[in-house]
């Protein structure tokens, strides 16, 4: 999408630090939640509750902090009941202080589809929360239930969206869709005068450093709401963007200065490490998930594993005299490179990958297959006169780049290169995965902080459907477009794109996604704001699939 982050600006090294601590949260209060970062001291223990992630039919990671004043291992135990009467696995984990403190175990000899409790054991017999997970179903399935999230940024408000997933209590399997944490320092995204008061950031410069990711990653997962999420419900997770910098692709970033910053290398290096430390997740880039013979999910890499550099749309109209000549060179590019066959998102080797796994996902039986990944697939242009509708007062940089995807509709480009539009070669190549396996393709996608619906097709024929999650916490369009009233905006750009069925251009939330042999169906949830930490819904919207149908029921 536009994205609404301000350009980038050279920034000086981050200071190191000697000490990165982490908040002592052994539960969720409300005193804790309402108290600012800066408030709160460094804690010792179990600091940030427990977490588990990646689970198969008989396994499950687990995941907790202890910190101590030396290298510890801990016990786990996992138990059907919650007095831990009777264990049905246990095991030892690790913290120590080169992993931050963080201690990751898998848990296996599990039986599927089945409600499991664990929780870690100290030395000195101090036990950690309990948590609860479960297992992946195997064989004849008949209904299974995502909660997907993306785009969560902590200074502009309460991550109220984990906290009513937590507390509504009905999905299987909590799935992140990326921008878990932002890599901004404090007053950049958001501004000083966006920024919510009680939310504040830690560090206050942006990230570069290892230690600097790790603390931000302490400062996210000290919240209550993000803390009980991960407590109660297992978690698929893959990375975006702004776990490790804005725009981010495998050799760079927009918001990554080499001169001021050091090599990208080092700090791509140090943001997969923090977020394997800090997150229950393995460390393969992309893996399947088997939901029975229902589904299977592909957690997709499509930002640091192959993607090839971004297109600048308002790069290629620099210097141009008029509109008539940015169009004329608008064209230009969308015969040239923009179509080159060869470009690549996910690279070579995870493309192949997926479309094995398609086949055989089909071959075993499966009903869905499920692409768990970052970016929109549909294909989505501005409304053309976009700029006839805006007045007076939007930042220039947004000005700009609204001129310059407004243009590009006149060219027949979409706008936004950061997504599949900018690599319709890979897209097209996955498409026609889809179709040589007769597959169910159900796409998942974040990133853009508004929500979605598409029909996705090739050539004249469907391929599946696609449904793209509103924000947890980031501002959309309703940020700087604000002269434009959202609903007809949102009736602005359905109308202009043929495969784009249903957008909301205005709220913040989560959707769920049930599967069934049937149908897939996915509710948008929209919370009533972020600026008061609340779990009220505004209202939902409840969009469907017919399995077999690769098309959208409104």
């Amino acid at each position: 999408m536009i994205k609404t982050e301000p350009a980038a600006q050279p920034a000086p090294l981050p200071t190191a630090l000697t000490r990165r601590g982490v908040f002592g949260l052994a539960g969720v209060s409300a005193a804790v939640a309402a108290s600012p970062v800066a408030a709160r001291g460094f804690g010792t223990g179990f600091t940030h509750c427990v977490a588990s992630g990646e689970p198969g039919s008989d396994k499950v990671m687990l995941w907790t902090r202890y910190v101590a004043d030396q290298t510890t291992d801990l016990m786990w135990q996992v138990s059907e009941g919650e007095d831990f009467s009777n264990p049905v696995a246990e095991g030892s984990a690790r913290a120590a202080a080169e992993r931050d403190w963080c201690a990751k175990a898998w848990a296996d000899g599990l039986m599927p589809n089945r409600w499991y409790f664990y929780r870690f054991i100290a030395p000195d017999g101090t036990a950690s929360p309990v948590g609860r997970t479960r297992t992946l179903p195997e064989g004849p399935t008949h209904k299974f239930r995502l909660g997907v999230f993306s785009c969560s940024n902590y200074g502009f408000g309460w991550f109220n969206a984990y906290g009513h997933a937590a507390e509504a209590n009905d999905i299987d399997l909590a799935v992140h869709l990326g921008d878990y944490i932002y890599e901004y320092g404090a007053g950049t995204y958001p501004s000083a005068g966006q920024a919510h008061p009680e939310r504040v950031l830690a560090p206050e410069s942006e990230i570069v450093a290892l230690t600097d990711y790790r603390l931000r990653y302490a400062t996210y997962r000290a919240d209550p709401d993000l803390q009980r999420l991960h407590q109660v419900v297992p978690m698929i997770a893959v990375w975006d963007d702004h776990e490790s910098a804005n725009d981010s692709w495998k050799d760079g970033a927009e918001n990554h200065q080499s001169e001021t910053e050091g090599e990208w290398a080092l700090r791509k290096a140090a943001a997969i490490r923090a977020y394997r430390e800090w997150l229950p997740v393995s460390d393969a880039p992309y893996s399947t998930f088997e939901i029975g013979d229902l589904a299977t999910l592909f957690r997709l890499d499509t930002r640091l594993e192959g993607r090839e550099q971004q297109f600048s749309l308002a790069k290629i109209i620099e210097g141009q005299a008029n509109p008539e000549a940015m169009v004329s060179a608008l064209s230009t590019f969308r015969d040239g490179e923009w179509s080159n066959p060869n470009r690549q998102l996910l690279g070579a080797v995870q493309e192949e990958w997926l479309a094995e796994g398609l086949v055989q996902s089909k071959s075993r039986g499966a009903t869905w297959q499920v692409l768990v990944q970052q970016v929109l697939m549909g294909k989505l242009a501005s409304p053309k006169g976009m700029l006839d509708l805006l007045g007076d007062g939007l930042p220039d940089y947004a000005r700009r780049r609204l001129m310059a995807s407004s243009l590009a509709a006149e060219a027949g480009l979409p706008l936004n290169m950061d997504a599949w539009d900018g690599y319709p070669a890979a897209r097209e190549r996955v498409f026609k995965a889809g179709l040589e396996a007769d597959a169910n393709l159900l796409v998942l996608a974040g990133d853009t902080h508004n929500g979605w619906a598409f029909d996705l097709a090739q050539d004249g024929q469907n391929v599946g459907v696609e449904f793209g999650v509103c924000s947890v916490s980031s501002p959309g369009f309703e940020s700087y477009l604000s002269m434009i009233p959202p609903d007809t905006l949102a009736a602005a750009v359905v109308g202009s794109n043929e495969e784009l069925k249903w957008a909301d251009t205005a709220q913040r939330g989560y959707m769920t996604v049930e599967l069934t042999p049937q149908r897939a169906t996915t509710e948008y949830r929209f919370l009533e704001g972020v600026r008061q930490r609340s779990t009220r819904l505004a209202a939902t919207k409840r969009i469907s699939s017919e399995a077999g149908s690769n098309a959208l029921t409104m």
